[in-house]
This record gives C-alpha cells, sequence and structure tokens, in this order.
C-alpha cells in the first residue's frame, strides 16, 4: 500500500472532526458550572483543542463535499453559545479568569469560522471581524501572542473580504468603517505588545483616516483614543531609551489620540472633556522633554482652567500637571511673579497630608508614576530648590505663601516648612537676607498663635546651629553669632528655654572670637544665670577685655588683686556654685587665667578649683590637692609683693590655704599616705616659717596671721617628724622648737597689745593661750628628753625657751589670778637648774607688779628666788638685796616670833652675801683715807660693781636694830638678842661700822640692865 494512502487512513474524516469537537464541548460544558477553580487549567487546554479542532474542520470543510453545511451549522451555533459563555465566567482574588474567557472566545471564533458559508454575507463579515478583533486583543492581552497573531491573520482575510463587498446603497458604511477600525486597531495592540512597531505604526495609520474615523461611533473612539493614548504614553516611560527620543515618538501616537477626541463636540459629550486630561497631561510631559516649550505650555493652558473649575481639582493627576507648568517657566526662565503664581496654584491645591505630591527632584519626575507615599512638603522643597539660588525673593514670597496655608492644617506641616524653609536659606549668600527670611517665618508662625511642638522646635534650632557651625569653623564668627541668635526666637524660646540659652552662648563665643566683647557680653546677660556654662561664657568675655568691665574698672576691697576684672570672679563663683557645674570648666578657666598672666584671677581659679576637689580614700586626690595648694600659695605670695594688692585679703587667704594644707595633712595621715606627700610636707612648712619670719618684719598690724603662720608651721613640721621615713634631721626639731615657741609668743604679745588698747581681757583666749603654753613646753621638753638635739647651743637656748615660757604660763595665771597654779609653776621652776634665776626674777617681776597678787603668794615668788639664787649663785648682789628686803618686809608685816625668826635667818644670809664680797666693799686704802659714811658714792659702781647695795646694808642695819628694841620693849630678850647681833653683824659692812657697833652694843646692854633691873624692883 502506497504511503499516500496510509496518510489518508490515519487522516481523520470531517465527521470524525466534528464528533471529537462534539465531545470535547459536552466535557468542556458541564465543567464551566463548576466554582472549583483548580480545573480550570484542564478546561483552558481543553478549549484551545477545540479551537485547534475547529480549525481542522475548516480545512477538511473546503475539500469535502455538501455533506459539512449541517455540520458547520452545528458549530457555528455553538461558537456563539461559547462567545456568549465567556462573558458569565466568574472571578475570583486568586483567579481572575482572563485567561479562561480569552480560550472561550478562542474555541467561538474557530467554531464560528468553522461554520461559515462559503460566501458569507455582509453582516456574516461585520460580525466575524469583530469577533476576530475583539479575540485576538483579549488572547493579547494574556500574553498568547503566537495564538492573537493567528486569530488576527484570520481576521486580515475577513477585512479583506468586507472591503470588497459590494453595499450599493452604503447602508452599511458605518459599520465596516468600525468593524476595519476595531481590526485595525486590535492589529495595533497586538502588534505593540509583540514588539511589533513597524506594523502597529502602520495600524495606527489606517486607523486615523478621516474617511472611516468619521463613521465610527463615540463610544468606539474614545476607546480608539484609550489606546492610542496607552501606547504613547508607554513609550513616554520606557527607561531603556533617551528620553527626548522617546518623548518625540510619544508625541506622534499621543497627537493621534488627542485627534481622535478633538473630533468630538465637548459640549454634547461629557466624557470627551474627562478623556482629554489625561492625554493632553502625557502629551504636555512629551513636550516638555522634547524641549517643546512653547507646545508644552499650550497644552497645559488648556488644561488646567478646565482641571481647576473640577470637583476633583487635587487630585495628584492635576496637581502634576501643575508641577509640569512650574518646570517649564522654570526651563522658560519666567519672571517671578509667573513662577509664584504657579507656586501658588500648586499650594491652593495642595492636600496637606503624608502623601500628598509626587517627589521629584529633576526633570525625570514628569514622566515617574505617581507614588502617594511621599511627603508632600519633602516634594515641596525639592523642587522648589531650582530657584533658590536665582532668586531668594521668590523663595521667600512662596514659603510664607506656603506656611499660611499650613496652618489651616495642623501643626505637623508648620514643622516641616519651617525645617526646610532653614535648610533652603542656609544657601542663601546674603546672610542678612537669609536670617531675615527665618525670622519673618518665625515671626509669622508666633503671630497666627500656633503652638510649635517641642521636638519640631528643637529640630529647627539643631539646623540653625549646624549651620552656624559652619560659620564659626570657617572663622566667619559675625555670621555664626547670627545663626545662632536666629535660634532665640521667641517661638522657639517658649518650649526650649534650655536650647536657648545655648544659642546665647555660642553666639557670645563667635563675639568673642570677633573681639566683639562688649556685645558678647550684652548677649551672654540675656541667659538664665543659673546654669554653669552660661558663668563660664561670661568669664571667658570678662577676662578677655582685660581689666574693662563693660566700660568700668572695678576695684573692689573683697579681691585679693585691685586690677582683678569683678566680672570674671564673679562668674566663676557662680559657676562653681551652679547645680550642673562640671570641674572641667574650672579647669579650662585656669588654664585660661594663667596664659592671660592674670595672676589675680588664676588665684581665684586656683582656689575655686581646689575648694571643688573631694578628697577621696585615694593618695591619688592628696598628692592634687598638695600640688594646688602649692601652686594657689606661691601665687598668693608673689601677689602680696605687688604694689597694688589688697594685702589684708592675700595675707588672710595664705594663712587660709596653709591651715587647708594641716587638714589634708591630717587627713593623709589617717589614710598613711604622709609619705607620698613628704615632699610636700616639707615645702609648706618651710614657706609657712619663712612667710612668717618675713611678716614679723613687714606685716605691722597682723601678729594674729603672723601667729597662725608659725603655728601651722609647727603642726607640718610635727607631721614631717612623724611621717618621715627616716630619723629627721636635727634641723627639723629646732625649727619645730622655734615655731612653737615663736606661736605662743605672738598670741601672748596680741594679747598684751589688747589689754594696752582695750583694757579687756578675753578669759577664754587666755586659758586657750595657757593650754598651748603648757603643750609647748611638754613639746620641747619631749624634744630634749629624747636628745633630738645634737648642737650645745640649740640646747641651751631650748633651755631658756622653755624657762620663757614658764613666764609666760606666769604671766597668763596672773591674768587669769589662778594663784595656785601660778605657785604650782614657782614650784616646779625652783627645780629647773641655774638658768631658772633668770625665770624667777620675772616672775617676781610680775607678782610684784600685780596689785591683785595675794601676799603669800609674792612671799612664795620672793622665797623661790632667793633660794634660788643662793643655791646657785646666779643672781646678782644688788637683785638679791632688793628681793631680800621684799621678803623681810612681808614677813615682818605677820609679827609672828616664827616669821620674825625666819627674817633673822634672811638677815644672817644677806651679811654671808657681804661678807663673801668683802673684797669689793670697804678697800684698806679707803678706810685709811678718813671715807665717811657721806661718801656712799665711793662704794657705787663702776669702783664697787659686786657690792651689796649700800642703802640695803642700812635698810638692814636699821630694821634689825629697831625690830630689836621692838622685842626688848615686848620682853622678848633671846629674840631681842639675835636682833641685835645680827645689826652688830651688818656694822661691818657699813661705813663707821665700829663706832654703830659700840653704839648698839652699848644701847642693848644699857636697856637689857633696865629690863632686867624692873623686876627686882617690883619685887
Amino acid at each position: 500500500m502506497s504511503g499516500s494512502v496510509r496518510k489518508r487512513k490515519n487522516t481523520p474524516t470531517l465527521q470524525e472532526t466534528f464528533e471529537s469537537i462534539k465531545d470535547l464541548l459536552t466535557t468542556t460544558k458541564a465543567q464551566l458550572d463548576d466554582t472549583n477553580i483548580g480545573i480550570r487549567p484542564s478546561l483552558t487546554q481543553n478549549l484551545h483543542r477545540v479551537a485547534t479542532l475547529a480549525e481542522t474542520f475548516s480545512e477538511q470543510r473546503s475539500k469535502s463535499g455538501k455533506e459539512w453545511a449541517e455540520l458547520a451549522d452545528t458549530l457555528d451555533q455553538e461558537g456563539v453559545n461559547l462567545w456568549n459563555i465567556s462573558g458569565l465566567v466568574r472571578r475570583y482574588p486568586e483567579d481572575d479568569g482572563r485567561a479562561l474567557i480569552a480560550a472561550l472566545r478562542l474555541a467561538a471564533f474557530r467554531l464560528v469560522e468553522a461554520g461559515l458559508e462559503v460566501n458569507p454575507g455582509l453582516e456574516t463579515l461585520l460580525n466575524v471581524l469583530q469577533l476576530a478583533s475583539k479575540t485576538g486583543t483579549t488572547l493579547s492581552d494574556v500574553g498568547k501572542n503566537e495564538a492573537a497573531s493567528s486569530v488576527l491573520s484570520s481576521a486580515a482575510k475577513f477585512e479583506e473580504m468586507l472591503r470588497v463587498t459590494n453595499d450599493p446603497d452604503g447602508s452599511h458604511r458605518q459599520a465596516k468603517a468600525c468593524a476595519a477600525i476595531v481590526y485595525f486597531s486590535s492589529r495595533m495592540e497586538a502588534a505593540w505588545k509583540e514588539g511589533n512597531y513597524t506594523v502597529a505604526e502602520f495600524m495606527s495609520r489606517k486607523i486615523t483616516d478621516e474617511q472611516q474615523l468619521s463613521q465610527l461611533p463615540t463610544q468606539d473612539r474614545l476607546s480608539l483614543a484609550g489606546k492610542l493614548y496607552a501606547i504613547g504614553k508607554s513609550i513616554l516611560k520606557d527607561r531603556t531609551a533617551i528620553p527626548r527620543n522617546n518623548a518625540c515618538e510619544s508625541i506622534v501616537w499621543l497627537q493621534k489620540a488627542f485627534s481622535v477626541l478633538d473630533q468630538l463636540d465637548d459640549a454634547t459629550i461629557p466624557t470627551v472633556s474627562e478623556e482629554k486630561i489625561p492625554i493632553l497631561r502625557t502629551l504636555a510631559k512629551a513636550y516638555f522633554l522634547s524641549e517643546s516649550y512653547d507646545r508644552a505650555e499650550t497644552a497645559l493652558q488648556e488644561l488646567i482652567p478646565s482641571i481647576d473649575e473640577s470637583s476633583e481639582h487635587t487630585c495628584p493627576e492635576y496637581q502634576e500637571l501643575r508641577w509640569l507648568r512650574l518646570a517649564i517657566l522654570k526651563r522658560r526662565k519666567a519672571a517671578d511673579s509667573a513662577v509664584l503664581d504657579a507656586f501658588k496654584s500648586i499650594i491652593d491645591h495642595m492636600v496637606f497630608s503624608e502623601s500628598s505630591v509626587t517627589e521629584y527632584s529633576s526633570p525625570s519626575f514628569l514622566v515617574a508614576p505617581f507614588d502617594p507615599s511621599l511627603c508632600f512638603v519633602t516634594v515641596f522643597f525639592k523642587i522648589f530648590e531650582h530657584w533658590l539660588s536665582e532668586s531668594h525673593t521668590l523663595v521667600t514670597a512662596v514659603n510664607q505663601y506656603l506656611l499660611q496655608r499650613a496652618f489651616d492644617y495642623g501643626s505637623e506641616f508648620v514643622h516641616r516648612i519651617l525645617l526646610s524653609l532653614i535648610i533652603h536659606s542656609a544657601k542663601d549668600e546674603n546672610q542678612a537676607r537669609a536670617v531675615g527670611t527665618i525670622d519673618a517665618a518665625f515671626t509669622s508662625v508666633l503671630d497666627a498663635e500656633f503652638q510649635v511642638e517641642c521636638v519640631p522646635a528643637t529640630a529647627c534650632i539643631s539646623l540653625l546651629w549646624q549651620y552656624g557651625d559652619r560659620h564659626y569653623n570657617a572663622k566667619r564668627w559675625s555670621e555664626a553669632a547670627e545663626w545662632f541668635l536666629a535660634g532665640t526666637h521667641r517661638l522657639l524660646m517658649e518650649v526650649c528655654s534650655a536650647s536657648i540659652s545655648k544659642c546665647y552662648r555660642k553666639a557670645a563665643l563667635c563675639y568673642i572670637e570677633q573681639k566683639e566683647y562688649a556685645k558678647a557680653a550684652a548677649v551672654i546677660r540675656r541667659c538664665p544665670n543659673n546654669e554653669a556654662a552660661t558663668h563660664y561664657v561670661t568669664f571667658l568675655t570678662a577676662i578677655h577685655q582685660g581689666l574693662e568691665d563693660e566700660g568700668q574698672l572695678w576695684t573692689r576691697t573683697d579681691l585679693v588683686y585691685s586690677s582683678t576684672p569683678f566680672a570674671a570672679v564673679e562668674a566663676l563663683h557662680r559657676m562653681v556654685e551652679a547645680t550642673d557645674f562640671d570641674r572641667k570648666m574650672l579647669l579650662l578657666a585656669t588654664q585660661l587665667s594663667h596664659e592671660s598672666e592674670m595672676k589675680s584671677l588664676l588665684l581665684v581659679a586656683l582656689e575655686a578649683l581646689l575648694k571643688t576637689l573631694k578628697v577621696s580614700q585615694s593618695g591619688e586626690t592628696v598628692l592634687e590637692a598638695m600640688t594646688l595648694l602649692r601652686c594657689v600659695i606661691r601665687l598668693s605670695l608673689k601677689l602680696l609683693m605687688e604694689p597694688t594688692a589688697n594685702k589684708s585679703r592675700l595675707i588672710d587667704n595664705v594663712v587660709k590655704h596653709f591651715h587647708t594644707a594641716t587638714v589634708l595633712v591630717a587627713a593623709a595621715r589617717e589614710q598613711k599616705a604622709t609619705a607620698l606627700i613628704i615632699k610636700d610636707i616639707s615645702w609648706l612648712w618651710r614657706t609657712a616659717y619663712n612667710t612668717a619670719v618675713q611678716g614679723c618684719s613687714e606685716w605691722e598690724g597682723y601678729q594674729n596671721q603672723i601667729c597662725s603662720l608659725f603655728e601651722v608651721s609647727r603642726d607640718l613640721l610635727e607631721a614631717c617628724c612623724h611621717g618621715s621615713p627616716v630619723e629627721p634631721d636635727t634641723d627639723i626639731y629646732v625649727h619645730l622648737i622655734y615655731a612653737s615657741f615663736s606661736g605662743v609668743s605672738g598670741r601672748i604679745f596680741a594679747v598684751r597689745e589688747q589689754m594696752s588698747t582695750e583694757g579687756v581681757i578675753d578669759t577664754h583666749r587666755l586659758r586657750e593661750i595657757t593650754a598651748e603654753i603648757k603643750r609647748c613646753r611638754t613639746r620641747i621638753s619631749e624634744i630634749l628628753e629624747k636628745d633630738r638635739i645634737s648642737d650645745e647651743s640649740d640646747a641651751l637656748r631650748a633651755q631658756y625657751i622653755l624657762f620663757s615660757l614658764r613666764v609666760f604660763e606666769v604671766e597668763m595665771l596672773v591674768m587669769l589670778k589662778e594663784w595656785d597654779d601660778v605657785l604650782q609653776v614657782i614650784g616646779s621652776v625652783g627645780k629647773s637648774g641655774p638658768l631658772a634665776v633668770g625665770t624667777f626674777e620675772a616672775i617676781a617681776d610680775l607678782l610684784w607688779t600685780s596689785k591683785d597678787c595675794p601676799v603669800n603668794v609674792l612671799y612664795g615668788g620672793l622665797e623661790a628666788i632667793l633660794h634660788a639664787s643662793l643655791d646657785h649663785s646666779a643672781l646678782s648682789v644688788e637683785k638679791f638685796s632688793r628681793w631680800l628686803r621684799a621678803i623681810c618686809t612681808i614677813i615682818l608685816a605677820r609679827n609672828s616670833p616664827a616669821d620674825r625668826l625666819k627674817v633673822i635667818g634672811y638677815v644672817e644670809q644677806a651679811a654671808t652675801v657681804m661678807e663673801e664680797h668683802s673684797e669689793a666693799i670697804v678697800p684698806a686704802a679707803a678706810a685709811h683715807d678718813g671715807i665717811t659714811t657721806s661718801d656712799e658714792n665711793v662704794f657705787d659702781p663702776p669702783f664697787l660693781p659686786k657690792a651689796y647695795p649700800m642703802d640695803e646694808r642700812f635698810w638692814l642695819l636699821g630694821t634689825s636694830y629697831n625690830t630689836g628694841l621692838e622685842c626688848l620693849e615686848a620682853s622678848l630678850l633671846d629674840e631681842a638678842k639675835r636682833w641685835f647681833e645680827a645689826s652688830t653683824m651688818i656694822c661691818k659692812f657699813v661705813p663707821g661700822g665700829a663706832e654703830r657697833a659700840a653704839t648698839i652694843s652699848e644701847t642693848y646692854t644699857r636697856l637689857l640692865s633696865r629690863f632686867t633691873q624692873e623686876p627686882r624692883t617690883a619685887n
């Protein structure tokens, strides 16, 4: 069997094809009503098989006889049914049904095509052509380009048949035109989607044939215009090509779309004007991108009035046109008035919300899709940025207008506008105008009684700081100050008072750099005075002004240096007292004072720094404090040498800081950290001691301060002795003795001066001094007992100091009238060796001159001095005679036998003293030369420097003789005898002694005989 025969046997017959179609349709129709969308893919596949079989049927039909006519009618009816069913397909969220609809229409068209008669009529051709066009469009929409192309190829045959079909009366002329245009538009659209731009453009030319368009109904015209617009818009949006080339190509399509609608009457067909708006909008964009600005502006002039009158005049699409007009004006460099009107139009039709305006800062925004997620304010200023460099006046006007409109829409928009305004004003080269613009904006918000919240206000201030800092870093001080002061507007002050203070401080710093100190002072005075940073800037201002504070030289008695700027000192004190004080500020102030060589101010800063130092358990803090103290003291002593220095204040400061040093040393001793500061202690005691010694000759009237320095030196010396890791030098102990004694002595001298000037005794102070004298004695005695002093002369001086302290102690006790304690001191002095004699003399002087001294106390003192002089032969004969006479006078005043016997003993002791000095009393030559008793001068110094005073001899002689007479009269014969014997003994040491002795002896004998005879007579 030949191959052709086998092929014919394998090829299905027309009837078999028909039966296959019927079977598939039966199965498919049953599934069309199923709501299960999962079967749609298989359903779509079956429909495509039906379409394929229908094509096969059409091919077989031409080879068959008349038997196919009945079958064709059946298929035609089935096709019509499927086409009707395509309009009833349900749409679901998971499946929109477009693929099923396309499959139904494809199968329907192929079945109708298979059922056509050989020579279809005009109306049949019209219907089939429309079915083919719609089917091709539907398939193209779902991406079935091959199937769409096949259908539209079939449609081309029907269009050719329709075109050659006669219409004698022309009744179908409009229908033929409509069907042809629908076909052409479908073919155009499909070709465009396939990328076959040549075919698409060819079809578009056929569509725009005026003869055919004139026959096209309004609805079809609107649909056609929409398709042409969609193609033109897609060309404009193509990012793969050059925008200008796209724009030019897009214009052709858009003009065709507009010409299709332009032939319609807008008045009779309301929708036409609405359809024109998007076309004109896109056409204006295309003109703009193609740089045809005149055409673009013409298009907008035609469009904008109508959209302004529209009820939806604020919609994004219409707003986009206003932006486009603005961009065109910018490109054409229009006058500011025209640009301002364009801006006002945008603002007037702007919906103030977070998603109002598309964000486009370059011409590309004209073709980009609308993004509703962008904030209108950001977008506005991005476009607005194009005019900034050209006309700041325009910027200001637009900003003010926008701000006024924003007042009606809420604070958020006002805040954003203010921020953007600040950002763009900073770019203005005219500094005054930029700051003025910002100030005017703030004022307008304030005048509108609009409340600005804290966060946006802080953001505004931060921006102003940022631009101010830029000028500051560029050393444009004046401009920087203006930016900082812009942040002090009353609008911001009410919600960000803390930040306002910072603005003032920053501005003041700028003026300081500009050396405009008066302005700096005026600005900083506007700050609250409770912030440490403010006082620091005040300090900077004052110190840069030097000796002037607002044109006046301050001279204050409470300053350590008369030319110290009071404002600087006051600022330092207030800075330290502020609650937000940071010690770093004070360190900077100290450094600046040092660099400025203002010693007095440096001293104040160091003192304040010392006050802020907190002593911790670590030794590092003590070291820092000691270093500061040394600097303060050294600087204070230097300032004391200045002729204009406030001497009183400085001396008090020096003493105060030395006292602080003792406190720190005590703290270090508690922390066992004395070894760390032993060098500082050594420097401090030496400085205190030397300063006190110098003060003794130079600081008249500052006895208390000098004493304090000696006491500080003493305390530091003791700390040095106790804290030294090795045995201190002898020099340390010697200075400790001197410092202790000097301090006590000074206190005593001060008390004496007070007594002489005021005549008042401070009992409490006297007791304190007495206690200090005792401690000083104890301290020096311990040093001597432990042999800390190796030099004999130093040790001897220490002994003298001890005796001097005894005298001082008695002096204080006499003032306090504590006589028992005086007697105790006298008793302890008597055991102190030969050096105590001088001490007794001084004590005796004190007791003798005191009117309130009891006799027993005076007697005890005098007696002690006599015993000491006799025991150690240390007292001069003259002083001995005087004190002896005083003692005898006191004792004789008591007039008791025991006391008189004691006086006899003293007289005999006086005779012994006279005898010991006999060689210096009466030389033999003087006796032989006939010197009489009236020549007393011969026994005076310088001839008899060691002689017992002659008047005291005669006093002893007279007292002994007279007392003897009194005893005889009292019948105290034995006692009288001793007195006469004593007087006779004294006669040896007076001129004419022998004669006087004989006279005394004769008188005594005579009286004695008389007293012995009288009792016999009585018997």
